[in-house]
Parts: structure tokens; C-alpha cells; sequence
């Protein structure tokens, strides 16, 4: 019967663990860094030759996030889908903090929000592609450029669910001096229901009383939306 071959098979100083605890992983090497992620090989294959082979036949990380499960298993004889997941996961948690990154710079050259088109074009990037209803709070400076952008509840919007406190927490949190606040409509249909209504209210109330002016709702939709201060809501 073939043997699985594992990490602590190699010699001490080969071990990428090892090397990386003792290097910093900036030192490893890309296949290195793969086998720890595989933690084991595979019958008659060793975890490094197993990483290896793969970078060896694709060339590229992002060629390697860009292959079938399939493709995966014809270059690694016998491995596993518990290996596939996590370097699906890995590579996944990568696409996430490049999404942040992105974001983050955008937000620090976006322009001052003098109207709800701009509030909704800079909203609509993280707000238009969830299923679910998704609450955000936009802070803003006195000169009303964006300084955070915080998500405070998923589900449908009700009451119980959106408070002042968890909404002006991370406006205080970031020194916004306004903001605006936005949600999603799954159906894309951008016209608000009275939960909307009555919680832009109670905002709106709780932002005179935390010094926090409230400037806007915006109900956001693929490719429409609707704003509480243009329609004479706020």
C-alpha cells in the first residue's frame, strides 16, 4: 500500500512550517508556502513535491485560483477536496483583502458628495450585488468627503434590527461630523417600505440629539436607486 507522505517525513530544516516559523514567510518559496496550506501529500507523492508540481505546471498563482477542481486532481494524483477547499478559501481571503485595499483607496481620492447620484454611484460598489438586505453607514467629514464606510446589520430591515446606537457608533468611531445611510432592495424595486421610513425617522432624531446630522437615505438597486432628501423624506 502506498504511503501518504507528510511534512514531518522531511528533514527538520526542510520543513516549511519550520522554515517559515523560524524565516518569516516572506523567505519560503510559493510551493513552500502551498504545502503548508496542504499540510500532508498524497499516496506516493510528498506535500512538497505535490505544491511543486502544481506551480511547476501552471506557472502562477492566479493561474493555479483560475483552475477547476478537476484540472487540480489530474496534477495531483490523489488529492483531496478537503486540500482543494483550502486553497479555495486561501485564495479567496486574498481576492477579499485586494477588494479592501481597492476600496480603501477609493475612498481617500473620493470626491466630496455634493448630491445622492454621487452617494449612490459610491455606495452601489459594495451595496448592488448582495441577496440579502445589507445596512451601511457612510461617514463623513465636515467638507463631506467619505472617511469609513460601515456595515451594521444584514437581513430585512426592521426597528429591532437597526439601532441608533450600533449606527452612530461607528460614526463617532471614525469623527464624522455627518451621515448618510444606505441599504440594498434585493427585489430592485428602490421604493422604500414604512420599516425605512420609520427608521430614517428615528435616525434622523438621533442624529440632532448626538450632533450627528443625518443627510440622506439612499435605497440602493442595480441600477436605480432612492434618495430620502431628494424625495423631501429628510
Amino acid at each position: 500500500m502506498s504511503k501518504t507522505f507528510k511534512v514531518s517525513d522531511l528533514p527538520v530544516d526542510e520543513r516549511p512550517r519550520e522554515r517559515m516559523q523560524r524565516l518569516g514567510p516572506e523567505a519560503l518559496s510559493t510551493h513552500e508556502l502551498l504545502a503548508i496550506i496542504f499540510a500532508s501529500g498524497t499516496k506516493g507523492m510528498p506535500v512538497t513535491v505535490a505544491a511543486q508540481t502544481l506551480m511547476t505546471h501552471f506557472g502562477s498563482l492566479s493561474k493555479i485560483a483560475e483552475a477547476s477542481d478537476d484540472e487540480i486532481k489530474s496534477m495531483v494524483r490523489g488529492i483531496g477536496t478537503a486540500k482543494i477547499l483550502r486553497l479555495r478559501a486561501c485564495f479567496e481571503i486574498a481576492r477579499r483583502i485586494e477588494n479592501e485595499r481597492k476600496y480603501e483607496n477609493d475612498l481617500t481620492r473620493s470626491p466630496k458628495i455634493t448630491n445622492p447620484q454621487q452617494a449612490y454611484e459610491m455606495i452601489k460598489k459594495k451595496l448592488r450585488v448582495y441577496k440579502k438586505e445589507h445596512f451601511f453607514v457612510v461617514s463623513l467629514n465636515s467638507r463631506n468627503k467619505i472617511i469609513g464606510i460601515d456595515e451594521i446589520s444584514t437581513g430585512t430591515l426592521e426597528a429591532s434590527i437597526v439601532h441608533p446606537r450600533e449606527t452612530f457608533e461607528s460614526a463617532i468611531r471614525h469623527h464624522a461630523a455627518k451621515i448618510i445611510i444606505a441599504h440594498n432592495h434585493p427585489s430592485d424595486d428602490p421604493e422604500p417600505s414604512e420599516d425605512d421610513i420609520s427608521i430614517t425617522r428615528r435616525l434622523k432624531e438621533a442624529g440632532l440629539i448626538m450632533g450627528i446630522e443625518l443627510i440622506d437615505h439612499i435605497v440602493v438597486c442595480k441600477s436605480c436607486f432612492f434618495s430620502f432628501k431628494e424625495k423631501g423624506f429628510l
